[in-house]
């Protein structure tokens, strides 16, 4: 099947976040793609509403299944059925699980730069922030062992969030770093949430490992929060899964999510889970397919109409990271000038993590049409911000 990603769907008067903040505004910097979900799964979800009711919907043997089934045949991960917990979202669960399993004032760590959301949902819960910054060498990231160690050997650390694939920069881990992580963890006895709702979009070629696969130590120390949520645009459907191979913190994390009012799903959760996990394959190769000409077509942009500005060369999903440490002037005010000058919207780094005051975050998950536009109005307008940081001096 030919599956539609050109078409320019207008988000404006929708109630989407996305919406357009003037008529010559362009919106590239929340996490929502431009594209409709796919078609198989529109599919189920207007024989679900044609049927009128919508009443209770449990958890079934089917939706059970289709995760199995999927990190079966797309990872090679023997997930059992019994490990399955229902959520309403990745970051719900992941709130839930810093208040039944640390106590206020305690230490969650990220690896930084991490998504702003994973901050949020710390602080908000009385929690501190502990950052082990990442390694740059300006072309690759990697994890600094040497200061993780440190920090995980904190008795105020008991939790760590791992974002796997790692966001923002859409980073890959190997089994090596997987495994490394799990053994410091297991050996400080800190427990592990593997934030892993991104791993379906990875680049043509390349697979994410899941973390629960690598050794014992990460299986049995590990909750895993997996949704399909993000790869195919179902975000407030509030669909997801807490993976936790371990019987006594299943226990906990099960507690921790009913005591919430979390774990039951909406009338369409479960089955859009379902027909996405079960019918969604090739569109989602499709999607992949685009991104990865998407993301090519901007690096080459970058590299040619705004060398100053360097694009990270992520391996999955859909943001485009970007280093502007040779730059001048601050990313947050840069963003506030394009915004205001091109209306371009972009997301700057500080959000992100100290160590991500430098960079920028665009979604290019968008028609050719739209990334087309989006890089020439980043272009004119850093090329005007610079100008104008310049003559300010």
């Amino acid at each position: 099947m030919k599956y539609d990603f050109d078409t320019v769907r207008k988000r404006k008067d929708t109630d989407s976040l996305k919406r357009n903040a003037s008529e010559n505004g362009l919106s590239m910097c929340t996490a929502d793609m431009f594209f409709n979900t796919a078609p198989e799964v529109r599919s189920a979800m207007e024989g679900l509403a044609a049927q009128g009711i919508f009443g209770e919907q449990p958890v079934t043997e089917e939706w059970l299944l289709a995760y199995t089934g999927w990190w079966k045949e797309r990872y090679s991960f023997l997930m059992d059925k019994d490990w399955l917990v229902f959520c309403t979202g990745i970051i719900p669960a992941i709130s839930s699980i810093i208040r039944k399993l640390t106590t206020p004032g305690e230490q969650v760590l990220l690896l930084t730069p991490a998504d702003d959301c994973l901050f949020a949902a710390i602080t908000d819960n009385g929690r501190q922030v502990l950052e082990s910054p990442l390694k740059y060498d300006g072309e690759r990231y990697c994890v600094d062992f040497r200061d993780l160690e440190r920090k995980l050997s904190d008795p105020q650390t008991t939790l760590m969030i791992l974002g796997n694939p790692h966001a923002p920069a859409g980073i890959l881990w190997d089994r090596e770093t997987l495994a490394a992580v799990g053994e410091l963890c297991a050996k400080y006895h800190v427990t592990v949430i593997a934030e892993e709702g991104g791993c379906d979009l990875t680049a043509p070629g390349r697979s994410y490992i899941p973390f629960a696969s690598v050794s014992e130590d990460c299986r049995k120390n590990s909750i895993t929060c997996i949704s399909p949520a993000k790869a195919f645009q179902l975000a407030w459907l509030q669909t997801a899964a807490a993976v936790v191979p371990d019987e006594m913190l299943r226990h906990k994390v099960s507690r921790g999510l009913k005591t919430d009012a979390v774990a039951s799903p909406n009338a369409f959760a479960a089955a859009a889970a379902i027909a996405a996990y079960t019918k969604g394959a090739s569109w989602l190769d499709a999607l992949r397919d685009y991104l990865a000409e998407n993301r090519q077509t901007a690096m080459e942009f970058m590299k040619k109409e705004a060398p100053q500005i360097k694009a990270y060369p992520s391996d999955a999903g859909y943001f485009l990271w970007l280093d502007c440490r040779n730059m001048a002037g601050g990313t947050t005010e840069m963003a506030r000038f394009i915004r205001e000058n091109t209306g371009l919207c972009l997301s700057p780094g500080n959000r992100c993590g100290s160590n991500a005051r430098d960079f920028l975050q665009m979604n290019i998950a968008c028609p050719h049409t739209l990334l087309q536009d989006g890089l020439a109005r980043l272009r004119d307008g850093a090329a005007a911000y610079e100008e104008y940081v310049i003559g300010r001096c």
